[in-house]
C-alpha cells in the first residue's frame, strides 16, 4: 500500500487567478451564445455589455498573472518537457483504466506533468491570443478605419472569434475531465482550493 505525503503546490494567488479566471471563462461563454442568438438570459444589450466588461477584466486579470508569473519565475513550469511524455500518454490512454500507479510526483518547482505542460502552453501560446486578438477587432471595428484596417471582413473575425470559444471549451471540458484523474475522484480539485495536495512518497 503506498504512503501518501501532504505537498503545498499552489500558492494563493495562483488559486486566486486559476478561479476568478475560470469564472470570467465561463461567463463569457454564457454571454457570448447569448449574443449570438442561441438562448435568451439577460437579453442582448446586456449580454454585450457583460461579455465587454467580462473581458476588461479578464485582460487585467491575465495581465497581472503574466507579471507574476515572470517575477515569481512560474513562467518555468510551462515549459514542454520529453520526459515521461510517452509514459502519460500510455497511463491517460491504458494504465489509469487498469489502476496503473501515476507515472508523474508533482512537486512545488515541477507541479505539471508533460502533457499539461503542453496542453498549458497551448491554451496561453494559441487559444488565448487567438480569442483576444479576434475580440479586440470585434470590440474595435468602429475605428478600423482610423487603424487602417478597413479591408478586414468582420463575419471572418466573428468566426475566428466564434472557433477561439469553441476551443476555449474544449480545453475546459477536457480539463474538467482530467481533474477526477486524480488519487481520488475530488484530490485535484481540493488541491487547487486549498493548496495542498497528496501525493505518493
Amino acid at each position: 500500500m503506498s504512503v501518501m505525503k501532504r505537498v503545498y503546490l499552489f500558492k494563493g494567488f495562483l488559486r486566486f487567478w486559476h478561479w476568478s479566471q475560470a469564472a470570467l471563462i465561463i461567463f463569457m461563454a454564457l454571454t457570448g451564445f447569448e449574443i449570438h442568438g442561441s438562448y435568451t438570459l439577460f437579453g442582448f444589450e446586456d449580454a454585450v455589455s457583460l461579455h465587454r466588461a467580462s473581458a476588461w477584466i479578464l485582460i487585467a486579470l491575465w495581465t497581472y498573472a503574466n507579471f507574476w508569473h515572470l517575477i515569481t519565475g512560474e513562467w518555468k513550469q510551462y515549459i514542454p518537457t520529453g520526459e515521461k511524455f510517452t509514459a502519460m500518454i500510455l497511463y491517460y490512454s491504458l494504465g489509469i483504466f487498469r489502476q496503473s500507479p501515476h507515472p508523474f510526483r508533482p512537486v512545488p518547482l515541477n507541479k505539471h506533468n508533460p502533457l499539461q505542460r503542453v496542453a498549458y502552453l497551448f491554451f496561453k501560446g494559441a487559444i488565448t491570443p487567438l480569442i483576444w486578438a479576434s475580440g479586440l477587432l470585434y470590440l474595435s471595428y468602429d475605428i478600423w478605419g482610423i487603424l487602417g484596417l478597413d479591408g478586414l471582413s468582420l463575419g471572418w473575425v466573428a468566426l475566428v472569434h466564434t472557433l477561439a470559444a469553441y476551443l476555449l471549451l474544449t480545453f475546459l471540458a477536457a480539463h474538467l475531465y482530467l481533474i477526477t484523474t486524480g488519487h481520488t475522484v475530488i484530490s485535484q480539485l481540493k488541491a487547487m482550493i486549498t493548496g495542498w495536495d497528496e501525493v505518493e512518497e
